[in-house]
């Protein structure tokens, strides 16, 4: 199950590049597996390891301490192409819980907010001064829907109500339906 999320105080990490696709964030030859556990390894791997398999010394990723960087900041267009829940387990499995853009693909919002990583669609303006600020703490306040950002201007944003449930519940549609499992069964019971 995902960790509760109701507000989170971190650094911001910053990739500053257009249409960032699903394959860049986690490449189809990883996609083997059912399990979220050690894709975090898996992030951005084609752009953090040599062929080899070794590290990048000279990729920021690599020495991104997660404590303390938990939003991802990734330029317009983040989480295109084909639809992979593998892609948000990766990032949340790295350490990131928050995705910030101008513009997120709705699939891989959609498949994010369902697998504990939250996806904030910033406006332009709030967009640019974060892609230009690197590095900078901010509180996102999912109770809220709203993102401080210090001297930078903060905005509101929105989510869609079930998905802003779950995430502050620390659960999942499906752990959602089992915990309720009781009520479904006499809902059926009463209309059947």
């Amino acid at each position: 199950m995902p960790e509760r999320f109701t507000a989170l105080t971190s650094r911001t990490f910053v990739i500053d590049q257009e249409d960032i696709d699903t394959d860049q964030i986690i490449p189809a030859r990883f996609l083997t597996t059912t399990s979220r556990d050690g894709l975090g390894d898996k992030a951005f791997h084609d752009w953090r390891y040599d062929s080899e398999g070794k590290p990048l010394e000279t990729v920021a990723l690599n020495a991104l301490d997660t404590e303390t960087h938990r939003i991802l900041v990734a330029g317009r267009n983040f989480g295109c192409g084909s639809s992979r829940e593998h892609a948000p387990w990766a990032l949340h499995d790295f350490g990131f819980r928050a995705v910030i853009s101008s513009e997120i693909a709705d699939i891989f919002r959609s498949n994010a907010a369902k697998n504990g990583l939250l996806p904030i669609l910033a406006p332009k303006e709030a967009h640019d001064w974060l892609l230009a600020h690197p590095d900078v703490e901010i509180t996102v306040d999912l109770a809220a829907q709203r993102v401080e950002m210090g001297n930078g201007p903060g905005f509101d944003f929105t989510i869609e109500p079930f998905a802003r449930h779950c995430l502050m519940e620390g659960t999942d549609p499906l752990g959602f339906l089992t915990a309720n499992e009781d009520a479904i069964t006499a809902y059926e019971t009463q209309t059947a």
